[in-house]
């Protein structure tokens, strides 16, 4: 698999806490989205940290496309619909 699944076009918006580690999802399999429940395993995608800089919402990337790694850039503005 060297093509992420798109579970949805759109950001998900996550409450994250200042200085917590959360490891985003890139192949799009994981149930938990957007974050990683070890649904990668075999594809060749592995999750990706971030660490909150404060409180408050962060909008991670659903549609696995983003150049700004875990964070939405809007590239699913883009995508084929």
């Amino acid at each position: 698999m060297n093509t992420p699944k798109i579970p949805q076009t759109s950001p998900i918006a996550l409450t994250v806490e200042s200085g917590k580690t959360y490891h985003w999802c890139s192949c799009g399999e994981s149930k938990s989205q957007p974050l990683c429940d070890g649904s990668h395993k075999g594809t060749g995608f592995a999750p990706v940290p971030y660490t909150a800089q404060k409180d408050g919402p962060v909008y991670f990337c659903a549609c696995k496309h983003s150049a700004n790694g875990a964070l939405c850039d809007g590239a699913h503005k883009s995508l084929p619909r």
